[in-house]
């Protein structure tokens, strides 16, 4: 989804960040709560999105529906549950701009026109986004919100008008639509699940008895109690209705290449989600095992930022020999730094939920292992408070590469001018954190995290390779600053990717 700015202000992509986002689904009958299956599956996925959430609930073709600003567990309650009967629902959690933080922007979205009812959830951006918004504005069309997933519901509708069936017109609205999208669409008798042919963000089919589950990772299956089945695959869509279940292809998905993001297994996803055949925990755990061959250091502890750098940290420790402590508490009730929309709420937010421990860490010389530097926002007041708490020496190593380019995709890279890596070499950024060594996760290990499993990956906020065509309105929105889409500077900063420096 992208966040927008009004027509008045004459630059219609906002400038401030994007968001990620979750999904999850079910078709079932009256044995199944299908509201409690997505409350539950939500409550998993709730580290993809903390902003807002809603679920959709159909009972025998008439929709209907709850959700609000807030966590799952704020937004719903056994009354709101007991209220939402139904056979199949779709759901939704995300977070956004400060700018988008308004309800209307909150999904499942549901729309009514000629055909009847239909509700969608959405994860991801579409990269042609303007184009269709402003192609169905001139046709007369008036949008309730200011996220890319109405005008994905509008296509659909519009679609269907002509289609014999959902499914026909969510695959011609696939051919028309480009960039990331994981898509739950209901209608009144189908629950359609679809993924982009690049196959950007993750969708996974699950069981539970008679019913079909779809959810943005594994971890949601296993939270409502269903098996998991298979991932969808790329350009797939799958459709569940009174006869079963079965899938068709785009016409699209043979010239698309195959891009998931690879920064669902560095930071999004749950330790305990496996997406496309591949573990998050075993690959954040060969991360840390890369990062102690190319740079090795002598230390007495290695420790992890809660929480995806505790398994790199794990791996790091395993391939070392040096020992591994929880040197950092985390609050666990404290939503995470990286998706807090303003500078001042990332910052405060560090100091709430982390806290280091001084008996593990006092005359120690310490490896702390974080998955990521963006901002720099974060990383020097980490290594501050190991400091405060006695470390002797910090040695920072990061389970990624330098973020040198933004996201279209639907993960919070912003802008090139935010991102410190692009000013700065990383001997530069070592001395601005306050370490002593720093190094990252070098760009052509991301094969070897990923145990050399040829999935097909995107790394374009690393390696500025971008799967499909930025439209040159979506490019402005990301330069800011004076910052300039070139690729000299991406070539200065990899130069520096050699041992740590400090």
């Amino acid at each position: 989804m992208v966040n927008y700015l009004s027509i008045d202000s004459g630059n219609w992509f906002s400038e401030e960040l994007h968001e990620e986002c979750g999904v999850f689904g079910i078709y079932g009958d009256d044995s199944i709560a299908p509201a409690y299956a997505c409350y539950n599956g939500l409550l998993a996925l709730q580290h993809r999105g903390q902003e807002s959430c809603g679920i959709s609930v159909n009972d025998r073709g008439v929709i209907t529906g709850h959700k609000n600003m807030g966590l799952v567990s704020e937004v719903f309650n056994k009354e709101v549950l007991n209220s939402l009967k139904g056979q199949m629902a779709i759901s939704h959690v995300r977070y956004s701009t400060a700018g988008g933080s308004v309800r209307e922007n909150s999904q499942p979205l549901v729309m009514r026109y000629v055909k009847g009812t239909l509700a969608i959830a959405h994860n991801g951006n579409l990269t042609n986004a303007f184009e269709i918004r402003r192609e169905l504005e001139q046709r007369g069309a008036i949008f309730q919100t200011t996220i890319d997933s109405e005008a994905i519901a509008y296509l659909i509708a519009r679609e269907r008008i002509k289609a014999p069936s959902v499914e026909a017109a969510v695959a011609k609205t696939m051919k028309q639509i480009e960039g990331a999208y994981s898509l739950l669409v209901m209608s009144p008798k189908k629950l359609i699940a679809a993924r982009d042919p690049h196959g950007f963000r993750p969708l996974c089919m699950g069981k539970l008895g008679n019913s079909v589950v779809f959810a943005s990772e594994s971890c949601a299956l296993a939270a409502c109690g269903a098996e998991f089945v298979r991932d969808v695959k790329p350009g797939e869509i799958v459709i569940v209705d009174e006869n079963g279940v079965r899938s068709m292809m785009s016409d699209s998905v043979e010239k698309a290449k195959r891009s998931l993001c690879v920064f669902e297994y560095i930071y999004f996803a749950r330790t305990d989600s496996e997406i496309d055949g591949i573990s998050v925990y075993e690959s954040r755990k060969a991360a840390g095992r890369i990062l102690a061959r190319e740079f090795p250091v002598e230390a007495d502890v290695v420790i992890g930022v809660p929480e995806s750098g505790i398994d790199a940290a794990i791996g790091y420790s395993e391939e070392s020999g040096i020992p591994y402590e929880k040197g950092i508490v985390k609050n666990g009730y404290i939503g995470r730094t990286f998706i807090k929309p303003t500078q001042k709420e990332r910052a405060n937010s560090v100091k709430l939920k982390l806290n280091p421990l001084r008996s593990v860490l006092e005359g120690k010389r310490v490896v702390v292992i974080d998955d990521s530097i963006v901002r720099g926002t974060t990383c020097d007041r980490i290594v501050k408070m190991l400091r405060n708490a006695g470390a002797k020496e910090v040695h920072l190593r990061i389970s990624s590469p330098p973020f040198i380019w933004p996201c279209f995709y639907g993960t919070d890279i912003p802008s090139r001018d935010e991102l410190i890596a692009v000013k700065h070499s990383i001997k530069e950024i070592c001395e601005l954190t306050g370490a002593d060594t720093l190094g990252f996760l070098p760009p052509d290990k991301l094969s070897e995290m990923l145990n050399f499993q040829n999935i097909g990956i995107c790394d374009a906020c690393f390696s500025g390779h971008y799967p499909t065509k930025i439209p040159e309105k979506m490019l402005a929105g990301k330069e800011r600053g004076g910052v300039e889409f070139d690729k000299k500077l991406p070539e200065k900063n990899n130069a520096c990717l050699g041992k740590p420096e400090g």
